[in-house]
């Protein structure tokens, strides 16, 4: 381990040098210790039959940083939180329900107290035909005979208005 240690402080300046050179400037400790793990693994697979040790560890631990910084990059990139002007740009929907009930609403003024039911299950809580005669605890026909007249009905003040 002392080996190590030695290596360690022989080439404790280049991993700053590799970190300051790729404009590292977030997380420095974190990329220097993945700079000293490349250099031990660097020493343990160094072939000195295939050059000198100082130009293989440069390229070993350059490498395995830039890796990294492309896999933080990724992660980032992914889990990107939004700025809190965002959240403040998109609207509450709780704050027009009453408008659009209200709107709603208006064109129901000649429907039946069923037929409105019909309209306001469907169009505020959108529920289905089946869904509404649970609620109402009738059957399905019926509820289907309140959607029929609505219909009807509002495409009536829909021509007259249109």
């Amino acid at each position: 381990m002392e080996k190590f240690e030695e290596l360690h402080m022989q080439y404790d300046r280049m991993i700053h040098k590799i970190i300051h050179s790729l404009h590292i400037y977030k997380n420095k400790p974190e990329y220097y210790q993945t700079g000293l793990i490349a250099l031990w693994e660097a020493h343990q697979k160094f072939d000195p039959e295939k050059g000198a040790f100082p130009a293989y560890a440069y390229s070993y631990v350059r490498g395995r940083i830039l890796s990294q910084l492309t896999s933080e990059s990724r992660n980032e990139e992914k889990s990107i939180f939004k700025e809190t002007e965002f959240f403040d740009m998109i609207e509450d929907e709780h704050i027009n329900e009453g408008l659009a009930e209200e709107l709603l609403f208006s064109y129901c003024g000649d429907l039946t107290s069923n037929q409105r039911k019909w309209v306001m299950y469907t169009c505020l809580h959108m529920l289905t035909v089946s869904e509404i005669a649970e609620v109402e605890n009738v059957s399905i026909s019926a509820v289907k005979k309140w959607r029929k007249g609505a219909k009807e009905k509002v495409r009536g003040i829909l021509d007259i208005n249109g």
